[in-house]
């Protein structure tokens, strides 16, 4: 790869920011200062610093966040605030976008990534990804209820759910449950509870795949996955 097309694609400007930054003697390659925009370097293999800084290159980036409330999974919107709005420079610089959505209201796990392979294979109906959401429902959630989903109930629009399986937190006038589904039809779980005569009131994504959501981050904050995390994602999906 041309040094020029390496240091844009890390976020060092265009190729033209590139190189006024190659003529002022600040990249080197292997201890070698470079000037010429046209050097080929392995991406892999080569040493490339900036200023004395090491550049670790990265095609693809993913980020695991907790989405907050209000927030839409979008890329852009003209009315309201997006995830994407919520990333540094650094991050932004990558293009990710949303791995599936969660609804507006909606909290928890989101992964972002530019990588529209893992994308593709994680969305995919033929994969039967889970995804485990966290609910209190305005209503007393029965195990009748468990059993319907199991089955697959009938939503508004003619359409029968997959198996889904209800784990019971606590029942009343205001139950919590955990609810895991393998498809992401539109604002499945709330009318999946609507099918059954009861209404979300609030809703969390728990995981997605074998990815969980870090308990150490807050609503609107966002970490890089660890490797191990990302295998997982690959290996199971």
């Amino acid at each position: 790869m041309r040094i020029d097309k390496y240091l844009s694609n890390m976020g060092f400007g265009s190729r033209k920011d590139v190189k006024v930054l190659l003529k002022s003697k600040a990249v080197e390659v292997n201890g070698e200062i470079v000037r010429d925009a046209k050097q080929h370097v392995d991406e892999v293999a080569d040493l490339v610093t900036v200023a004395g800084e090491e550049v670790e290159y990265a095609e693809f980036i993913y980020l695991m966040m907790n989405k907050p409330p209000g927030v839409i999974s979008a890329t852009e919107d003209k009315y309201d605030e997006t995830v994407i709005d919520l990333l540094g420079d650094g991050e932004r610089h990558f293009e990710p976008f949303p791995v599936g959505r969660l609804d507006k209201d909606t909290e928890g796990l989101l992964l972002l990534t530019n990588d529209g392979k893992l994308a593709h294979e994680l969305l995919s109906p033929k994969k039967h990804v889970a995804k485990t959401y966290y609910a209190r429902i305005d209503g007393r959630v029965t195990e009748e209820d468990g059993e319907a989903f199991r089955k697959g109930v009938i939503l508004d629009d003619g359409y029968q759910t997959k198996e889904a399986f209800l784990k019971i937190i606590q029942s009343g006038e205001e139950s919590e449950i955990e609810l895991t589904i393998t498809e992401g039809k539109f604002h499945q779980v709330k009318r999946m509870f609507e099918s059954v005569g009861k209404t979300v009131v609030y809703l969390k994504r728990l995981s997605m795949g074998s990815l969980q959501l870090d308990p150490d981050l807050e609503l609107g904050e966002y970490r890089y996955l660890t490797e191990d995390e990302l295998t997982g994602l690959k290996e199971k999906k």
